[in-house]
Order: C-alpha cells, then sequence, then structure tokens
C-alpha cells in the first residue's frame, strides 16, 4: 500500500495535513522531525512532508532534518516553516522583519507548468502565517506563486520533484489547498489511493487473532465513541474472549448508563460498575480543572484495577487510542509543539501494569473511528454524536462538583440535545452542551423570589475543533429550550447562551 511520511515541526495544523491525505484514501503517518534516516527508509514513503511550525529556521537549536533526505530521490512538499528550512538546506537564505503575513491572502501570477497548481486558478486565497520568508531561492528552483508582500510563496524544482509553499494548503481558509495537496499525493509523488475501511476492518481483525489467540482482554468500556468502536472491533474478532468494565462515575449523561447496557450486553461480557460515590466525594471541595481532571482520572484507574483484577487470567489491556492521541503523545514528549493546555481525555496507565497493551484504533483519526463503527454496525446515533470530554460533567461544572450539580445539569443538558434533535439540527452542529455556572443570581418563579442557579447553552460549528463559530439558533428556539430548562429543571432561574468563537475562547469552558 502506498503511503506518504509527514515530518512534524510543530505547526498547530499538522494533524490536518494527514486528516486530508487520508480523505483522499491515500495512507499517512504524522512522526517527529528527527526520526531517523533507518526508520524513513524502513517506512518506503512515497512522498515526504515537513510541516510548519512556531520556530524559526535561523534559531539555535530550530528543528532540523539530516541532509540525506534531499538525496532520497523521494519528492518532498515544505510547508511554511518546512519551506523555509528545505530553501535554507539546500542553498537559499531568509530574510524577516517587514513582510510578515498572518491570516487571508492572495497568492498570484501560479506557474502553469508547475504539477502542484494543475487545475489551480491564477490568483487564489491562502492562509499565511509566519514571518521569516525565502529571499534566494536554491539552486535549480524556480518561483511558482507570489503576493503583494512576497517574491516566493511557492517554489518548485519538477526535476528533483520537490515543491515548497509559504502558506498552510491543509486549512479550509487556503481555498484551493486540497486540490494542491491532492496534486503533490498523485501527481507528483504518483501514490495510488488504496486506504479503504473495508480493508482496515479486514486486516485489523486479523491482525488481533493473531496477537490476542484465546486470550482474554478486558477493556474500559465509557460509552463514548473511541472505546465503543473498540469493543465491536474486538467482539468481532475474539467475541465473548473480551470482558469490558463500564463504570458509573456520577459525571455521566443522563441515562448513559442504561444506553450503555442495551448496545452492548449481547456483544460483550459486560460488567457495571457503580462508583458514583466514591467519584464525587474525592471532588468535594476541588474547584481547579486540572486537580479534577487528576482526581477523576486517578480515580477511574484505581476502579478500573480493582474490577479488572477480579477477572481471572487476564492477558490484555485494551485501549481505545486514537492516531490525534498517539500524535500527541509524540509531540509532547519531543517538546515541538506548544502545549494550549490538557487533554480532555482521562489517561494515564500504572507503570508495573501486568496486562500487554492493545489498542487497535492507533491509527485512525476521529471521522476515520465513526466510519469504522457505523460499518460494524454499532448504532447510529452512538457513533455520530457530539464529543464528550473524559471527565464528563465535571468540566462543565465550573468550580466545586456535587451529586446535586451533576443531576441540574444532566437534566438541563439532555433538554439542550433533545430540542435540537426534534429541530432536526443535530448533524448541522459540531458539538452541543450545557454549562452549570458557578453563579446564582435573582429571579421570580410564581410571585416568590428565587436565588438560583445560571447554566449557559453552548454549541459550535467547525470543521476541524482548532477553530470554532457559534452556531446561530433562532430566536424561537432559545426561547424554548429556555423554557423548559427554567420550567423543568429545578435550582435554575436563568438560561445564557454563549456566542464566544474558538479563537479566542476554547469551545469546553473548562
Amino acid at each position: 500500500m502506498d503511503k506518504l511520511l509527514i515530518l512534524d515541526f510543530g505547526s498547530q495544523y499538522n494533524q490536518l495535513i494527514a486528516r486530508r491525505i487520508r480523505e483522499m484514501h491515500v495512507y499517512c503517518e504524522l512522526h517527529p522531525f528527527d526520526v531517523s534516516m533507518d526508520f524513513i527508509k524502513d517506512f518506503n514513503p512515497k512522498g515526504i512532508i515537513f510541516s510548519g511550525g512556531p520556530s524559526s529556521v535561523n534559531d539555535k537549536g530550530a528543528p532540523d532534518v539530516d541532509p540525506e533526505i534531499f538525496r532520497l530521490g523521494i519528492p518532498v512538499l515544505g510547508i511554511c516553516y518546512g519551506m523555509q528550512l528545505m530553501s535554507v538546506r539546500l542553498g537559499g537564505s531568509l530574510g524577516s522583519g517587514d513582510s510578515r503575513e498572518y491570516g487571508r491572502a492572495m497568492v498570484r501570477n501560479l506557474a502553469p507548468k508547475s504539477p502542484l497548481f494543475r487545475n489551480v486558478s491564477q490568483t487564489s486565497q491562502v492562509w499565511m502565517s509566519h514571518s521569516d520568508h525565502v529571499n534566494e531561492l536554491p539552486e535549480g528552483f524556480y518561483t511558482i506563486a507570489d503576493t503583494e508582500s512576497i517574491p516566493y510563496a511557492a517554489i518548485g524544482n519538477d526535476d528533483l520533484k520537490m515543491y515548497a509553499v509559504q502558506f498552510h494548503p491543509e486549512v479550509i481558509h487556503t481555498i484551493e489547498g486540497s486540490t494542491i495537496l491532492s496534486n503533490f499525493v498523485f501527481e507528483v509523488c504518483d501514490a495510488k489511493a488504496e486506504w479503504r475501511m473495508e480493508n482496515y476492518i479486514i486486516s485489523s481483525v486479523e491482525k488481533l487473532k493473531s496477537q490476542i489467540g484465546d486470550k482474554k482482554v478486558v477493556l474500559g468500556l465509557s460509552g463514548g465513541v473511541d472505546s465503543s468502536v473498540t469493543a465491536a472491533l474486538l467482539a468481532k474478532a475474539i467475541g465473548k474472549h473480551l470482558t469490558a468494565i463500564f463504570v458509573d462515575n456520577g459525571l455521566l449523561r443522563k441515562n448513559e448508563r442504561e444506553e450503555v447496557e442495551n448496545n452492548f450486553k449481547d456483544m460483550v461480557n459486560l460488567i457495571v460498575v457503580d462508583a458514583r460515590e466514591e467519584f464525587i466525594s474525592k471532588l468535594a471541595g476541588v474547584s481547579d480543572p486540572e486537580k479534577k481532571r487528576k482526581i477523576i482520572g486517578t480515580t477511574f484507574i484505581d476502579v478500573f484495577e480493582r474490577e479488572a483484577a477480579k477477572i481471572q487470567d487476564a492477558d490484555f489491556l485494551a485501549q481505545g487510542t486514537i492516531y490525534p492521541d498517539v500524535i500527541e503523545s509524540s509531540s509532547s514528549k519531543k517538546g515541538a509543539s506548544h502545549t494550549i493546555k490538557s487533554h480532555h481525555n482521562v489517561g494515564g496507565l500504572p507503570e508495573d501494569m501486568k496486562l500487554k497493551l492493545v489498542e487497535p484504533l492507533r491509527d485512525l483519526f476521529k471521522d476515520e473511528v465513526r466510519e469504522l463503527g457505523l460499518k460494524l454496525g454499532l448504532p447510529e446515533k452512538l457513533i455520530k454524536r457530539h464529543p464528550f470530554p473524559g471527565p464528563g460533567l465535571a468540566v462543565r461544572i465550573l468550580g466545586e462538583v456535587s451529586a446535586e450539580k451533576c443531576d441540574i445539569l444532566k437534566d438541563a443538558d439532555h433538554i439542550f440535545i433533545e430540542e435540537i434533535r426534534n429541530a432536526g439540527i443535530y448533524d448541522s452542529i459540531s458539538q452541543a452542551f450545557v454549562v452549570l455556572l458557578p453563579v446564582k443570581t435573582v429571579g421570580v418563579m410564581g410571585d416568590c423570589r428565587t436565588y438560583e442557579f445560571v447554566v449557559s447553552l453552548r454549541a459550535v460549528k467547525t470543521d476541524d475543533f482548532m477553530t470554532a463559530d457559534w452556531y446561530e439558533f433562532e430566536a424561537s428556539f432559545l426561547k424554548k429550550v429556555s423554557s423548559r430548562i427554567i420550567n423543568e429543571v429545578k435550582r435554575v432561574n436563568r438560561v445564557v447562551y454563549d456566542i464566544s468563537s474558538k479563537p479566542p475562547a476554547t469551545i469546553e469552558w473548562e
């Protein structure tokens, strides 16, 4: 199977490059910039892409590559920092300062003979993010696009099959970015579109059967998309040799425990653990969001290990790790990327764990996991539901968590999502939820003065969850939701709607 290699120099958009190529049904992987030449040769890519990054090539200790990479005879595409690095290492030079560009820009004078710009308009909108820029080309390269600010917005060497762009073709703001990436993948690299989910299922099932045999596997089933698809794939491969443990931590959506039981009781050996009091008691008095995450993660491991120890002769622990988790873990260890905040998912494995790890989804992006789940026959309502943070409602209850607050939030959130589904707009929204605020306000209900909680509705539209716009509901919809929540949910007397976008805000509040 043909595949591409993406070298990560720390760009916040690095995963988007891989996702765009996977969408073309071409397999690719994202790895740290300093992987060895032996690794690259063994990987045997049809093409290599250098991602962007926050550094300057001229900085001391800036991310670099082995010059041998340019002598492998493999096509290379440099993006932003990747363009600057490629240019300098091949004999060009950089300038900086006055010609900084950030945001939308227009590239023009596209070279018609360049395979990178086949079927791309002569003038096209792109997304720029740079201060350094190439001011002297390496030998053998020619200009294939410019802007008003810089003479070399894109360069190429057709003989070496090496190309570079100062902009980010992977983001949606680059209008013809997908065409440019497709040209590199198919026109320059001559890669074949062989990455199909049907083939993945067949190969994964065979691999799991070979890896596990007739041994037993334990899985922590959260009820989310990743762990649910992991359970379904393992069930297809090893059947009842899989035992799934579902921990009810009291921080789940309304009726989630019952839904998990209905979906999986006939598919796997399912153990349901009621640990609501244990989690809530440990969260008492804790307001800091990072401390809440750590408490939930640690408590989950304690409860899970306690239950898993009751399963005799278990050899494997299954996890719903997906490819972005692998990428983020690798980036954090290398330090190339700038971390915004800790990941929403609970995690962390004990160092003395005796079980062997099996992660059947670790090569898949989220959209691929959803596609896999549907092909495995899981309910569409489960597979297409909006993301839910690993710590659950604890990060949607600002401040201290209590059982009462969880009940309030569950009911309010249930009404909001129910009305969104009733309006037929659920699939048009990327994520929607309710947040319980740590404030109370005065209200009047039944001629009586009240002093109760405020909840905020949150709904966004996004293609990649890196940027997001708030969803513009009709006023009549918001009026209906507000009325239902205030009338049906005790202890709430005010509903507000969050109209902030990402950036500067994040999607979740904590």
